[in-house]
């Protein structure tokens, strides 16, 4: 089921919708800054109720420097600029990551 935007995955036989918004809710508050995508709602063996979600990083524009200039575009960089920005090493920003919590 979707809950406020967000892939909540439990047994609905165990957790009521109030329940489960309520942990989106708890869920959200942790990682203001990213973009919940997943939650799974189970009961643990000693009956504790365990959480796992997956949360996104928001989306930025990448700045890149060359020779002291600062831009978004490369559009208008000479050959040599647009090959050596080609060649560096590029770190993914778009990972996901999976965090559990209980009660």
């Amino acid at each position: 089921m979707i809950i406020d935007n967000v892939e909540v995955i439990a047994d609905e036989k165990i957790f009521d919708l109030e329940e489960l918004k309520n942990y989106v809710g708890i869920a959200k508050g942790k990682f203001p800054q990213g973009r919940l995508t997943t939650l799974k709602v189970s009961l643990s063996d000693d009956g504790k109720v365990a959480c796992d979600y997956t949360v996104r990083g928001k989306k930025f524009e990448r700045i890149r420097r060359i020779t002291g200039y600062l831009t978004g575009d490369v559009t208008t960089w000479n050959n040599a600029k647009q090959e050596e920005e080609k060649e560096r090493v590029k770190h993914d920003t778009e990972k996901s990551v999976g965090y559990s919590f209980t009660w």
